[in-house]
């Protein structure tokens, strides 16, 4: 193996586990963190050499040009959770987040792509939501976030295949990944949808807690970064793979049912 990879938010859940299977693979692998010289040893996965990057920081992320340019695979897997009431989201949280979640990936992606065209070969994977397909009330910015990401993946891999780079997402159900302990949330103390709206992260979180481990999520990473020919998507956790044949036969009204009634919304 001669290929290099390079995944983002590798200090912690998906981002570690799917950091270490690719070095286990034989892959030279760099990992991000937004502050690595402070990672303890218990959080870096083996075998994987850290930067800095802070996906908030255009800087940040210009500065990885040049190594982006030897990058064959990109794993763009960093980002925030968020959620709250759409009224009441505030303009700066929602801007950090499009920040976050898809302005600096799709940044990331844009600096790797020569290199990979120029060889002819690339895989850059975009870590995405099941919630993306299935919206759920008081989430809708994350919903946001992670649908114009796997827009972006899914229109762009028509124009890039031909030159042997291949662009997918994966869209993770429920993962323990403990990211419901860094989730931000913004809801009124007097808001109108404060009761329901605690509701959803209760249920939110319990799923997350019964959720698969993140090794589970990066064995589907893996086995979409080493297909001949990726699919556009792929889906992991949660009943994946019932859940969505049944969204292709079900009225959206019974699946919208469903959606809330998995996390405790009587709607």
């Amino acid at each position: 193996m001669n290929r290099t990879a390079l995944v983002t938010g590798a200090s912690s859940g998906i981002g570690r586990a799917t950091a270490a299977a690719l070095a286990a693979r034989g892959y030279r692998v760099l990992g991000t963190s937004r502050h690595p010289e402070s990672l303890p040893p218990d959080e870096r996965a083996a075998g994987v050499e850290y930067l800095p990057l802070d996906l908030s920081s255009p800087d940040s992320v210009e500065a990885l040009a040049d190594r982006l340019a030897t990058v064959d695979v990109l794993v763009n897997n960093a980002g925030e959770s968020q959620s709250g009431p759409f009224e009441e989201l505030p303009a700066a949280a929602l801007h950090r987040l499009f920040e976050v979640n898809v302005l600096g990936p799709v940044r990331l992606t844009q600096l790797a792509l020569p290199g990979m065209r120029e060889r002819g070969y690339g895989r850059v994977v975009m870590v995405g939501s099941m919630l993306a397909s299935f919206p759920l009330a008081y989430r809708s910015s994350y919903v946001a976030t992670k649908a114009a990401l796997k827009g972006f993946g899914s229109a762009a891999r028509h124009e890039l295949s031909p030159f042997g780079v291949w662009l997918t997402t994966v869209e993770p159900g429920s993962i323990n990944t403990g990211i419901s302990e860094r989730r931000t949330s913004y809801a009124a103390a007097d808001s109108p949808h404060r009761r329901d709206f605690e509701t959803m992260l209760g249920a939110l979180d319990r799923n997350e807690r019964a959720g698969v481990a993140p090794e589970r999520v990066a064995q589907v990473i893996v086995r979409a970064v080493e297909a001949a020919r990726p699919r556009p998507r792929y889906a992991v956790g949660s009943n994946a793979p019932a859940v969505f044949a049944l969204r292709r036969i079900l009225p959206a009204a019974v699946t919208e049912k469903f959606v809330h009634r998995r996390h405790d919304l009587s709607r």
